[in-house]
């Protein structure tokens, strides 16, 4: 096994951190890495505004999330017609595993940059990020 490579993975089984759960599209992770970045709990509006799909879609990524057990309803404080939606223990446990790994694949494609050029490349993404459209 090479470093940074998972027991399991290369023969169709799912990392450690996912523990059987089926998360199903990347739309799925943007809803959980979005209420894991959210100072708190967020309204379906929200989520959809932060995961870039429309309401309804939103809606139905959220009723997946709460019936996997990855997300929590629970009352706006601020107006009862509204719900929030929150990570649950088992959700943050899956958004640390996902961003463990993408941590792990960032430090492995930069282990052989020298530190000039990691400077440089953070120069470039600065750039290019300053210069991204809104």
């Amino acid at each position: 096994m090479h470093g940074g490579q998972h027991q399991g993975r290369g023969h169709g089984g799912p990392p450690p951190w996912l523990a059987g759960a089926r998360l199903g599209g990347p739309a799925r992770l943007r809803l959980l890495d979005a209420l894991a970045a959210a100072s708190g709990p967020l309204t379906v509006s929200e989520i959809g505004e932060a995961v870039g799909v429309d309401q309804p879609r939103a809606s139905r990524l959220v009723q997946q999330a709460v019936d996997m057990g990855l997300a929590r309803r629970e009352a706006d404080p601020d107006d009862a017609r509204r719900t929030r939606v929150a990570l649950t223990p088992q959700g943050s446990a899956i958004v640390r595993g996902f961003r463990g790994e993408r941590r792990d694949a960032i430090d492995t494609a930069l282990a052989p940059f020298t530190d000039a050029e990691r400077t440089e490349l953070a120069r470039l993404l600065t750039k290019l990020a300053e210069g991204w459209p809104q």
